[in-house]
């Protein structure tokens, strides 16, 4: 497998320098990390979440980080949120692995909403689109072309 085909796309059209990193195949973004030796606060976990209205949403934070879904809800502008299921959101990434989608909402129409600890390193390491990938590069790229909402809902 390689990278998303539209990530790819999108990073070469707009000239981003960023590295392909192989690992052993795992499921969670921990483990991700771990088999990547990256520090788990440098790897992105995208997780999908339903607003009350029913728009699939992208929350971005740490691996080892959870989401305070109040704080998300308030960020979003959404009175609720859902986790949604795997099977619910798997059609939504067609060229990506389910669960392994990589950060950028917005090249599916969704909003994205990332958490303000991803902001304070210099390097952004993300699902490449299935389990084996992933991608590094500046977060500083990755805030220009994503077009995040940036806030505190990440939480140890």
């Amino acid at each position: 497998m390689a990278v998303a085909p539209e990530v790819e796309k999108l990073l070469k059209d707009e000239g981003v320098k960023y590295e392909v990193i192989k690992h052993p195949t795992a499921y969670t973004a921990a483990e991700e990390a771990a088999v990547s030796h990256v520090s788990g606060y440098e790897w992105a976990k995208t997780v999908i979440f339903y607003t009350e209205g029913g728009e699939p949403i992208m929350a971005v934070l740490p691996a080892s980080y959870h989401v305070n879904t109040a704080a998300l809800g308030k960020l979003a502008k959404s009175r609720s949120l859902r986790l949604a299921e795997e099977s619910e959101f798997a059609g939504l990434y067609p060229s990506c692995e389910p669960g392994a989608m990589p950060p950028f909402g917005n090249l599916y129409g969704q909003r994205v909403f990332v958490d303000q600890r991803l902001t304070e390193d210099e390097l952004i390491v993300f699902n490449a689109g299935n389990h084996t990938e992933a991608v590094r590069l500046r977060y500083a790229d990755f805030e220009r072309l994503a077009k995040p909402v940036v806030g505190g809902f990440g939480e140890l």
